[in-house]
This record gives structure tokens, sequence and C-alpha cells, in this order.
């Protein structure tokens, strides 16, 4: 059987439903607009960290360092969201975002990795998602308080089920309701954006700008390129989500949609991440800032307008909580349903149901979600260790996206006519160098963790290889198989000795 240049058997399904793909489930007559995508986008990125940011932001940076590090990310973020309206439109054949990059690029193994490591980090998150959901509603009802207890348990299983329920009810229909969800949730964003413009005072956001002076804990925040280094790293969480549209390019109704609803969502929400950040500094002094609880910005409504303020943003917590798992949900089925369909996960995870959704993926997932749920009651995880190894699972997938970026243009591939080619280049590199840091920041404790859960997902890969009688690795990719394996070792090593905690 002959292979292309990533390693693929030449005679498997195309990633296009133009080419004549066996489809699974009802014929769809149309597909995501405009809106519906950014949304998705939106939805996805808004979780809890926009809520949390003054506080831990006050506690890394003062005011000059953190719009030198806002740059830097805002930058490096701006160039993985013209990768992804790039690849968009250059390759439109291409599904799956993330998954259909790194398997186009870099063969199969690779796209498996890409799709098992998102679904995993999505679900992973969800988790973490409810866990805080609950802790917040402990603000209104004491036996929620923390997100762990047994009523607190309940309570996520019970809001875990119902979604379900409405992903079920078809995958149209929930994206819809997260474009409701998404206004929903940005409204008390606006609010406090809107009050925090009338009550900031220059002097004291000026009152120290390059951190000199100010101590947090009795520790200084140390030199200008330490505060950047360590802003940046909170950065590293709060841009999860930028490939939202990506991730669902087969059911957008017009594929430029996909690359407009990247850049629309990023910057929507750089916007509003710059806002918080930098008119927070001008309420409060940075150190009173950052001792101030989760989620900050209730403690820095309150303290412009009153407790009511406080109740108002926790209210807004609970709707941005609640859509972002509707909006993750979403990508977890998706990004498990289009590798089924390409003969990198067993089949039975493309079946849907009679309203369009892919209801064995959706059992899978949510499955997942609940058995983690039960195991926080006797474990001390806590929501920032959950959040830390959902994002060290989706940065790889980020990686492959710009390194397949590079080849098209360093191959030409696309560029006949030569247009653009040069520019695409260079955003693709700096999408690869900045995908590359994020890795890097993200921790090498939890890539130890990651290639864990990589491993595990192999057995799906081999399993969805042999039921379509295909190649199971190529050379190369058992080299690859071979360093996740070593790394799993190694994990496993160090967790039996204690050296490695991350749950």
């Amino acid at each position: 059987m002959s292979q292309d240049v990533a390693g693929r058997p030449v005679t498997e399904a195309p990633s296009s439903p133009l080419h004549g793909r066996p489809r699974v489930g009802p014929a769809r007559t149309t597909g995501l607009g405009l809106a519906a995508l950014t949304a998705l986008v939106v939805g996805s990125m808004i979780g809890s960290g926009i809520f949390a940011l003054p506080s831990q932001m006050a506690g890394s940076a003062a005011p000059g360092p953190l719009l030198i590090g806002w740059l830097v990310t805002g930058v490096g973020m701006l160039m993985l969201a013209f990768v992804f309206q790039t690849l968009a439109q250059r390759k439109p054949e291409v599904d799956g975002g993330v998954y259909g990059y790194a398997r186009a690029g870099f063969g199969n193994y690779i796209g498996f990795s890409a799709a098992w490591g998102y679904w995993v980090s999505a679900w992973v998150g969800n988790v973490a998602y409810l866990v805080l959901l609950f802790s917040t509603l402990g603000y209104f009802f004491p036996t929620f308080e923390g997100g762990a207890t047994v009523s607190a348990i309940v309570g996520a299983s019970v809001l875990l089920w119902v979604i379900h329920a409405l992903v079920l009810r078809g995958v149209r229909s929930a994206a819809l309701t997260n474009v409701v969800v998404t206004v929903a949730k940005v409204v008390p964003i606006l609010t406090f954006v809107a009050i925090a413009a009338v009550g900031f005072t220059s002097g004291v956001f000026t009152a120290d700008v390059w951190g000199g002076s100010t101590a947090i804990d009795g520790a200084s925040l140390g030199s200008t390129l330490d505060q950047v280094r360590n802003m940046m790293l909170v950065t590293v969480w709060v841009f999860i989500g930028i490939e939202g549209a990506a991730v669902y390019s087969r059911r957008a109704g017009n594929r430029k949609d996909v690359g407009r609803a990247t850049v629309l969502g990023f910057v929507g929400v750089l916007a509003l991440l710059l806002l918080v950040n930098l008119l927070s500094y001008g309420l409060m002094a940075q150190a009173e800032i950052a001792g101030l609880d989760d989620p900050s910005m209730a403690g820095l409504l309150e303290n412009q307008v009153g407790s009511w303020g406080a109740g108002f943003i926790s209210i807004g917590l609970v709707v941005s909580l609640l859509g972002a798992l509707l909006a993750w949900v979403l990508l977890c089925v998706e990004i498990l349903r289009l590798p089924a369909l390409e003969h990198v996960m067993p089949k039975a995870l493309a079946r849907e149901n009679a309203h369009g959704a892919p209801a064995t993926a959706l059992w899978l997932t949510n499955g997942c979600v609940q058995l983690l749920l039960l195991w926080t009651l006797v474990n001390e995880s806590t929501y920032t260790n959950l959040v830390y190894l959902a994002t060290s699972l989706i940065l790889l997938p980020y990686l492959w996206s710009a390194g397949y970026q590079v080849l098209l243009a360093a191959r030409g591939e696309t560029y006949a006519d030569g247009t653009g080619r040069t520019r695409d280049l260079l955003v693709g590199l700096v999408g690869l160098v900045y995908a590359g840091w994020l890795v890097y920041a993200g921790g090498w404790e939890y890539l130890l963790i990651a290639a864990l859960f990589y491993l595990v997902g192999t057995a799906f890969y081999v399993w969805a290889r042999r039921e379509s009688r295909l190649t199971v690795f190529t050379a190369a990719e058992r080299v690859v198989v071979g360093v996740v394996a070593l790394a799993s070792v190694a994990a496993v090593g160090l967790l039996a000795t204690g050296h490695l905690s991350v749950l």
C-alpha cells in the first residue's frame, strides 16, 4: 500500500466530505454561522480565569512590566489566531482544527495524539469548572462551600447530566444555546469595566509603576524581567479555547467564517482581559488586590459599590462557568468524532443519534467527567491543579498547528503564485516559538503526567487502526511511541517515590 509524505496510506478516507467520505449519521442541511462559531471561541476562552485575573496579576507584576507582558502575550497569541485563520483558508479540506492540522502535517499518530490530548484536556478542565462552579455557589449556599463536598459533587453530577441531555438533543441547538449564554456572561464583565472606568484613579495606578517598592506577602516583585516572566506564566491559562472555531470547521456553514470567528473571538477576549486587568490597578493598591480572595473581581467591585457587587460578580461567574462547560462539552465530542471518521479512533465514537449528536463520544466523555468528580471526594485535588493538567495536555496541539503552517509555507504548498508565503512563514515561526514557550512554561511535571495519558490513549489508536485493517505505526511513529513510553515510565517512577504529584 502506498503512503503519502506524512506516512498515511493514500487509500484512507480524505478529510473533506467533497471527496466522497462515507457519512455516519443523518445529513445536515445547515451549518454553524459566524455568530455561533465566534461564541464557541469566546465561550471556551472565557471561563473563570478573567474573574480571578486581577489578584493573580497583581501578585506577579506592577503596571509597567504588566503592559510589556501583555504586549508580548498579545502578539504571540495573535500569531496563533492568525495560524488558525490562515490554515482554515489555505486548507479548507482539513477538518478538526488542531487534530486535522497535526495529522495532515505530521501523520496519523501525531494527529491522534493531538486529538486525544485535546479531549483529555477538555474533560479534565470540565471537572475543574464544575468544582469551581459549586465553590462559587457556596457564596449563596454554604453547603457547597469549597466545591468538593458531598452535596457539591451531587449537584455537579446533576448539572453534568442535564448538559449531557441538552447536547444529545443536537449539536446545532446546543451551539445556539451557547450563543445566548456567552452574551449573558459577558454582561457582568462589561458592567465591571464600566464601573472600574468611573472609579479609576490615576494616582493609584502610577504609585509604583515598575514595582520597585511593592511587596507581596513580604516579598519583592523582583526585576522587570522577572515580573514580565511571572505575569506571562499566568497568561498561559487564560487563552485556552482560541482554537474552538477551528475544531468545528466541518460543521461551519461557510469555511471562511472559521478564520473570522477565531480572530474576532480572540480580539474581543483580549480587549476584555486588558480592560479588566489594567483598570483594576487604578481601584486599589496592588498589594491589596493581590490579597483578595477569588474571584478577585468580586472583591474589587464590592470595594467600589458595596456588598451587592460581590454577589453580582459571583452570579456572573456562575453563568460564565455554565457557558464554558457547554462550549467545552461540544468541543470534547467533536474532537473524538472526526478522528473516528478518519480511522485514527474507534469507529464507534463517530456514531450519531437521530439529532446528529455523537452519542457514544458524549457518553464516554461525561462518564470520565463523572468518575473524576467522584475522585475529588477522596482526593485533595484543587481547581488549580486540574486546570494546570488540562492546559499541559492542550499546548502540544497548538505547537503542531503552528508547525504545520511553517511546513506549508516552507514547501510552498498552496502558494502557487507566491502571494503571502513569506508573511505566513513568519507568522507561523512566531506562533511556533510562542507555542514552544507555552509548553516549556507549563512545567515538566505536567508534561510527564501528560505522557501517561498519551500512552493509555495509544491503545485506542491501535484498536482503530486494526479494526480498519490499516498499518498501525510507521517507523517514525514507533520512535514517537517509544519516547512517550519512556516518559511514562519516568512519570510512574517519580510518582511512586513521591517526587511527582499533580492530582
